[in-house]
């Protein structure tokens, strides 16, 4: 193989935290030379300046994702060269100051004159501040935050849902906010463990220091023979200049954890935020200049400090105060982003009414959160797919939204901004429902469910395989409203197709048959009268799927005439084998009612006289009508079929629509309709009297 092409095969950028990894345990446990020791010392001091500046001017926590494992091995890197720095001090210490390097020579001398009590008291200090102040404050920062961002997430996950149900964003948006709303959880999160590093590596380092000052002396004055006070002097200034030299960038890299959790988000950095929030504000400086300057005029007080100190503050303050204005478009845009309820009534301020929208209230939340095991969302995409495979279109999203008005277990279904379903749910039990064939009850909650219309009780989950066994039918919350959902979706079927899922049906058909739609649409009828031919489908529950044939019936009648109803005729006409296979499946014969002969007559004369729809039959004859087809169709499902009125092909589209006002399950087909292959079994006459 290539070497060159292996190399380049390799991603440089991957290979930097094993390489770093495998140094430090390298550190560890081989022996290395002072010079060496001085290099890593002086890149551990720079790399924990890298992370303090670049925490400073992140603009959100997580464009500095990677802080938590920054954390981890810059701690790591620190005791691996305090493990190296004591082998050196204790092996090499007696030949002098920098037998363990320059570094640790010049913190333990020039940092603090050489004298070693000094050092101590400062590393005490410095471990303190690091420790107690720093590391403690970001810590408990980490885990509020954390705490928060866990709390918030539901509603935040709700929010992008809601938003991707509304169309106002994508799907790979979405996906991208729920990625960083997850991120921002498991960042402070990692936070939190994080800043343990940090807390353990100050105590360490204590630790470490007092095991380098006792071992040292014990070394020096028995292996080197010294006495006890150079020994002491000299063990005790390597030590805590090796302390001092681990400390420091221990202390900025908790300032950077400091910085990194304690800012809110916004637009800028931390500088950026400081000069503009803390020094803009000239009548704060001409005060504060003021005091200043007048600490100076006390008698004792450095005169010149205080004074010298209110004139650059005073100064700053006249400065900001007489700094040029803005132009006038920006000053314009200014306005807008800072006063936006002066602005201008615009398009913008009219909130669109959503197609579908479900309301949840604040107890149901966890149903449609995933990181609560919620599945409602899954449900409900698996009812729209249902709905599309039974139809033959695609509905409009479901917005779903919390809404506080409701009760906390409530719900409702709106279309169109108009209510047209609602329920109860409860997260933390079943539905048992009634099929009619149970007698036993059950403690809890009597209701009835509201997909079916049957009595039911809400149980304890712990009662489930008992209800199973007393032969209810189980359900939980989630798919109480999920099946609500879809007998809802069924039933305004005709309005949901409207224009716009209409147009994205006829686009799949020019995927699907090129060409037929532009020989339909708008040479044979306009798009409005399919629309309409198409509702009076649905709005009788019959599926638009075969839309092939409904187009061919379109095409050949369509010349002929332009009347909605007669075309929708003639395409259940066309459909009629479907149309019998979805209310009876598998069937060759056909349990119907029909009409008296008598009955049949009126109506057909009330049909010559000009009535369409029903309204205009004789009041009693229109009751009798009613009364007879109730009873007829109780007695058609008592025997176990479905409730089917055969009629003739005039009296269909009227009788259709008078009688389903009453009867919404009741199927009104013409002779037309039934295809020759299928016989026809009169089990009941709707007559004109009792």
């Amino acid at each position: 193989m290539n070497i060159g092409k292996f190399l380049s095969a390799i991603n440089s950028k991957a290979l930097a935290a094993p390489g770093l990894v495998i140094i430090m345990l390298s550190l560890m446990i081989l022996p290395v030379p002072p010079f060496a020791l001085d290099i890593f010392f002086s890149f551990n001091i720079s790399i924990s300046v890298i992370v303090l500046l670049t925490a400073l001017y992140t603009v959100s926590p997580l464009d500095f994702m990677a802080f938590p494992a920054v954390l981890l091995l810059t701690t790591i890197l620190r005791l691996s060269l305090n493990v190296a720095s004591t082998r050196i001090v204790l092996t090499e210490g007696h030949n002098g100051p920098d037998a363990a390097g320059k570094v640790i020579e010049a913190f333990g001398h020039f940092l603090i004159g050489g004298n070693y009590l000094v050092g101590v008291v400062v590393f005490i200090i410095l471990t303190i501040i690091n420790f107690m102040v720093i590391t403690k404050g970001a810590g408990r920062i980490a885990e509020v935050g954390a705490r928060f961002a866990l709390d918030a997430m539901p509603g935040k996950q709700m929010a992008i849902d809601a938003d991707l149900n509304a169309g106002l964003i994508g799907e790979a948006d979405a996906r991208k906010r729920r990625k960083e709303v997850s991120q921002e959880a498991e960042f402070y999160g990692a936070m939190d463990g994080a800043s343990k590093y940090v807390r353990g590596d100050a105590v360490a380092g204590i630790i470490i220091v007092i095991v380098n000052m006792v071992g040292g002396l014990v070394v020096g004055m028995v292996q080197h023979d010294l006495a006890f006070s150079e020994a002491i002097e000299t063990y005790t200034m390597l030590a805590i200049g090796d302390g001092l030299v681990a400390q420091l960038p221990s202390l900025i890299i908790s300032v950077a954890a400091g910085a990194v959790v304690s800012r809110v988000v916004s637009d800028e950095d931390v500088g950026t935020q400081l000069v503009t929030q803390l020094f803009m504000k000239a009548q704060v400086l001409y005060i504060t200049a003021g005091i200043v300057g007048g600490l100076g005029m006390i008698p004792g007080m450095p005169h010149l400090a205080f004074l010298f100190l209110a004139l650059l503050i005073g100064g700053t303050a006249y400065y900001f105060q007489n700094k040029p204005p803005v132009t006038a478009d920006a000053e314009v845009e200014a306005a807008a982003v800072i006063n936006p309820d002066m602005e201008e009534v615009t398009w913008q301020d009219v909130v669109p009414v959503q197609a579908l929208c479900l309301e949840v209230g604040y107890r149901l939340v966890p149903l449609v959160d995933k990181n609560q095991n919620g599945d409602l969302f899954r449900r409900i995409r698996g009812v729209r797919r249902k709905f599309t495979q039974d139809m033959g279109f695609l509905p409009p999203g479901i917005n779903i939204v919390d809404n506080l008005s409701l009760t906390p277990t409530g719900y409702r279904v709106t279309l169109k901004g108009v209510e047209i379903g609602k329920g109860e749910s409860y997260p933390d039990q079943v539905l048992a429902i009634n099929s009619g064939m149970i007698t036993e009850d059950l403690p809890g909650r009597k209701v009835t469910d509201p997909s079916f219309g049957l009595p039911a009780v809400w149980v304890s989950t712990s009662l489930r395989e008992k209800a199973q066994g007393m032969g209810y039918t189980v359900v939980d919350a989630s798919t109480v409203v999920a099946t609500h959902l879809s007998q809802l979706l069924m039933k305004y079927a005709a309005e949901l197709l409207n224009r716009h899922a209409l147009q994205a049906l006829l686009d799949h058909m020019n995927t699907e048959a090129p060409g037929l739609v532009d020989e339909l649409i708008p040479k044979v009828i306009p798009l409005p009268i399919l629309q309409k031919i198409l509702q009076n489908l649905l709005s009788e529950d019959i599926h638009i799927r075969d839309m092939h044939t409904i187009f061919e019936t379109i095409a050949e009648y369509g010349p002929q005439t332009q009347d909605a109803s007669l075309l929708t005729s003639m395409v259940r006409i066309a459909l009629g084998r479907s149309i019998l296979e979805q209310i009876i499946p598998g069937s060759q014969e056909i349990p119907v009612m029909a009409l008296d002969n008598r009955l049949e007559q009126l109506l057909l004369q009330s049909m010559q006289s000009g009535n369409q729809d029903g309204g205009g039959i004789e009041p009693g004859l229109a009751e009798t009508l009613v009364t007879q087809t109730v009873r007829k169709a109780q007695m058609q499902e008592d025997l176990g079929y479905p409730p089917i009125l055969l009629v003739p092909a005039p009296l269909r589209t009227m009788l259709a629509r008078f009688l389903h006002r009453t009867l919404p399950d009741l199927k009104v087909l013409s002779q037309a309709e039934l295809p020759d292959s299928y016989t026809i079994k009169v089990t009941n006459f709707v007559g004109a009297a009792a």
